[in-house]
């Protein structure tokens, strides 16, 4: 039995000194703050039961226990089960599209599957897989990644899954994988040819995107556009959302009312979408600063940890995790500051959403697993491997 103890404990020990420590402090104390807000909109009477506390902290556990499995792994055996995850993310998206698909309130789209007392957002599931096949198709044609059949592959290879969603309706997820794209194909070398014929055609299609796709029955994504710059135009409706936001967030001035004041308000989606701006009116612009900043250091660490992946691989992998993390970091922020339209983007590791934290913990855990095999290889070299 000693021996067992002796043995189980040295391998958490050299589990440990293998580990980005730094990182994983970072996620904790993000989701240590994520439970603190809801505890405190919960105290206030804001909701009317613990349920989504609960679902939050489960997620929490459940997401650290699986990011810890998946650093244990090597990220050359998880890129080649992709015949494994990949086929099962797409089914569970196709079956939004079923009868047994829901929306959540004040959701446009049906992008939710139910799973017993809460739901689950298929999406997440498929980011993580695109990210690892996308890795490989990059990594396979990185000598001739500039050729004009391998950038039109590639393209196809990443409109598959944005498209997908996109007809979900989920137009905000789809916006993620349409940035996962890029920032990818751009770490992995794209020509600044192909960058500036593709920002021009960009450039040029607006106007006819905005005059003929938007229109019919996407007349309301138009106008969510427009209401985000000037929310007053439509207060009570489109708006709504941000200006009572934009209220709540500007109300807690420099530092806050506090977490248990007795004179808060509560925008809608406050544990969710709209989390920063109860942030601002409890903890101030000061709050704001330090939540901002603590999401920054992770997407900072992210980055490093692709620089010092000895192959191509681990640096596209983190190159794509590090970008959902940005882009919703930036775009959720963007929303509650009224410099983006709502389009439904949570805050990682804050905003409540069993999903999303699951998730972003199983994207931090491959990070791991490319900090601890590089890792390994640099202590190999070092000692003359």
């Amino acid at each position: 039995m000693k021996r067992f103890l002796h043995t189980v404990f040295g391998a958490v020990w050299e589990y440990i000194k293998s580990v980005d420590k730094l990182l994983l402090l970072f996620c904790f104390t993000a989701s240590g703050f994520s439970l603190l807000m809801l505890y405190s909109i919960i105290y206030n009477g804001f909701l009317s039961s613990n349920r989504l506390f609960i679902i939050q902290s489960i997620a929490i556990m459940l997401g650290i226990t699986a990011a810890i499995v998946v650093s244990l792994f090597d990220y050359h055996t998880l890129a080649k089960l992709w015949k494994l995850y990949v086929p099962i993310a797409i089914f569970l998206v196709l079956l939004t599209f079923t009868p047994l698909g829901i929306g959540r309130d004040g959701a446009d789209d049906k992008a939710w599957l139910p799973l017993g007392p809460t739901t689950f957002q298929p999406s997440e599931l498929l980011k993580l897989a695109f990210i690892f096949t996308f890795a490989m198709h990059l990594e396979k044609v990185r000598d001739n990644l500039n050729k004009p059949l391998n950038v039109l592959l590639l393209c196809v290879h990443g409109m598959i899954p944005t498209g997908l969603i996109a007809l979900q309706g989920d137009f905000g997820s789809a916006l993620v994988f349409l940035f996962i794209f890029i920032v990818m194909i751009f770490t992995a070398g794209l020509s600044w040819k192909y960058i500036l014929a593709g920002t021009g055609v960009i450039a040029a299609s607006v106007p006819l995107v905005w005059n003929f796709v938007l229109s019919g029955d996407l007349k309301y994504l138009q106008e969510r556009i427009i209401i985000a710059f000037h929310p007053e135009l439509d207060p009570q409706g489109i708006g709504y959302h941000q200006v009572q936001g934009r209220i709540a967030l500007g109300s807690g001035e420099l530092f806050g009312k506090g977490l248990f004041s007795d004179n808060l308000i509560f925008p809608p989606e406050g544990y969710n979408d709209f989390i920063f701006s109860y942030i601002g009116q409890t903890l101030g612009f000061i709050g704001c600063i330090g939540v901002a900043l603590l999401l920054a250091l992770i997407c900072v660490k992210i980055l490093l940890v692709s620089r010092m992946s000895k192959d191509p691989l681990g640096c596209y992998l983190c190159a794509g995790i590090f970008a959902i993390f940005i882009f919703q970091t930036t775009v959720n922020i963007g929303m509650v500051l009224c410099l983006l339209p709502v389009i439904g983007i949570t805050l990682p590791f804050i905003s409540s959403g069993g999903t999303s934290v699951a998730v972003s913990y199983l994207a931090i855990g491959i990070v791991l697993s490319v900090y601890r095999q590089n890792k390994k290889k640099y202590m190999f070299e070092q000692s003359g491997w």
